[in-house]
């Protein structure tokens, strides 16, 4: 069994993948503000936007490391202060930094850890009024490869780039069933993504079923970033 650190792990997408690792007998740390609903989770109070903040009380070894923070800031580019930008750099990418460089001797102790994180499907597929995060997790997706490589064998690196999935950062894009069918018809598979769609591949980017599997980006998005239906 696994010692899972998750950076974030309160609800949504993280909350899904510490009730599915849980599941399945794994030990799971969630470092974030707000306590997991969660059951069995060990909660660890910490801020990724303190840069004095530091994970205590983890054992020396960690296999898995989940960054799940992120932002939805969706505005014309040019309603976009550079203050806005910076940012959503600081929750999606400095907060990233700073939380695996403050646990990287733990990952290094695992015979072979998995590390993942989340960007979105608008870095690769360009979308109006995505400037800000695709800026940020594009930065992100370029951190992953360059990661995979310098620590190959030792640590994997993965990044799954979901489609909008409903969550409670989504909440104001899914406010009503007008909405969701909406976002529904958007996508080739014609739902949106859900917590559990997320926790299922992030689930098997932390196991050993995809030891062979390093510097990725994974599109799981419904089929928007490779399918035009119309």
């Amino acid at each position: 069994m696994k010692n899972i650190l998750i950076i974030g792990g309160s609800t949504g997408i993280s909350a899904a993948v510490a009730q599915l690792c849980i599941d399945n007998g794994h030990t799971v740390y969630t470092a974030c503000r707000n306590r997991p609903e969660v059951a069995g989770v060990h909660h660890i109070p910490y801020d990724v936007l303190n840069s004095e903040a530091s994970i205590d009380g983890l054992p020396d070894q960690i296999d898995g490391f989940v960054y799940a923070p992120g932002s939805i800031n969706l505005r014309p580019f040019r309603a976009l202060k550079p203050e806005a930008f910076a940012a959503d750099f600081e929750i999606n990418t400095m907060g990233m930094i700073r939380s695996l460089q403050g646990v990287l001797p733990k990952l290094l102790n695992s015979p072979q850890a998995s590390i993942v994180s989340y960007s979105t499907v608008a870095v690769q597929q360009g979308m109006p009024f995505h400037a800000s995060v695709a800026v940020a997790k594009g930065a992100l997706e370029g951190l992953t490869r360059s990661l995979a490589a310098e620590y190959a064998p030792k640590i994997r690196v993965n990044t799954i780039a979901p489609s909008l999935t409903n969550t409670p950062l989504a909440g104001k894009l899914l406010s009503s069933e007008e909405k969701i069918e909406k976002m529904n018809e958007r996508h080739p598979l014609k739902r949106v993504g859900t917590p559990e769609d997320i926790a299922q591949c992030t689930y098997f980017l932390l196991s050993d079923a995809s030891s062979w599997m390093t510097g990725q980006i994974i599109g799981l998005d419904g089929g928007m970033g490779a399918l035009k239906l119309n």
